[in-house]
């Protein structure tokens, strides 16, 4: 039986107890890769390292505010006393309108929006790409190996963000996270690590819930004629971080049933 690319390889997931992260963290399993679950909700996170225990694979949760610089470096340092490495980040932790990122639906409208609830965003969606991509740089570089791959969206390439999302602070978050994505691959990439961007379209399995309307009115749209699942962003960050995506790096993948061509 041939190895899997992934196999053995320690994997941190931000935002990994539910939604896309959990997809993600329970794809990693079937590689067998190590896997760190950081999130801010600690019973979901050591119930998605009991799947991924399940699966065989190793598995740790560690709870974690994304934005908050302390525990960003706690979360690296019980990581690598773990496992003694760290190959993969994938930084996925996000929030938007219907994750509490914003205390009133009217509030994606800039002239509603208030200063604490775009700093939220911004700190929860980006701060937190910066802060852990600035704390496993130096440890990617030393071993000269590394993947980083980071969540983004389509609102980050339209703009749009009144449906589902959070306005003008979560586009910009998520445009954010695309450009960081190409500087990181730029500074990085002599020493062999891999960044990479995924944008998802509207995957109603997360916990931005959409009407049934703003469904059908999403499907008329799609060359594809479905919605978004979780394990379809799941493959592709497998993918991205694996040894079949070598000589990829500073790209999005755009990931959206023909949303965005």
């Amino acid at each position: 039986m041939q190895m899997s690319t992934l196999e053995n390889r320690v994997s941190l997931v931000t935002g990994g107890a539910s939604g896309i992260g959990r997809e993600i963290c329970l794809r990693f399993a079937r590689e067998k890769a190590c896997v760190v679950i950081c999130d801010n909700d600690d019973k979901k996170a050591e119930h998605t390292a009991a799947e991924v225990g399940a699966r065989g694979s190793k598995s740790l949760a560690i709870k974690c505010d994304v934005s908050k610089n302390a525990d960003v470096k706690l979360a690296v340092k019980e990581t690598l006393t773990k496992f003694g490495r760290l190959e993969i980040l994938v930084n996925n932790a996000g929030i938007g309108y219907a994750t509490g990122s914003i205390v009133d639906p009217t509030h994606v409208l800039i002239e509603n929006l208030t200063e604490e609830e775009w700093d939220h965003v911004l700190n929860v969606n980006l701060k937190s790409v910066f802060l852990f991509s600035k704390e496993v740089a130096p440890i990617m570089k030393q071993q000269r190996w590394g993947k980083i791959v980071s969540i983004s969206s389509v609102a980050g390439i339209t703009g749009h963000g009144i449906v589902g999302g959070s306005g003008p602070a979560y586009g910009v978050s998520k445009a954010g996270i695309m450009n960081l994505t190409k500087t990181l691959a730029r500074q990085l990439g002599p020493y062999n690590i891999n960044v990479n961007c995924v944008a998802p379209g509207s995957v109603p399995e997360t916990a931005f819930t959409m009407k049934p309307e703003e469904i059908a009115d999403e499907l008329a749209t799609l060359p594809l004629k479905r919605m978004g699942r979780t394990l379809d962003i799941a493959e592709a960050v497998a993918f991205l971080c694996s040894d079949a995506a070598q000589w990829i790096t500073g790209q999005t993948l755009n990931v959206n049933g023909g949303e965005i061509m």
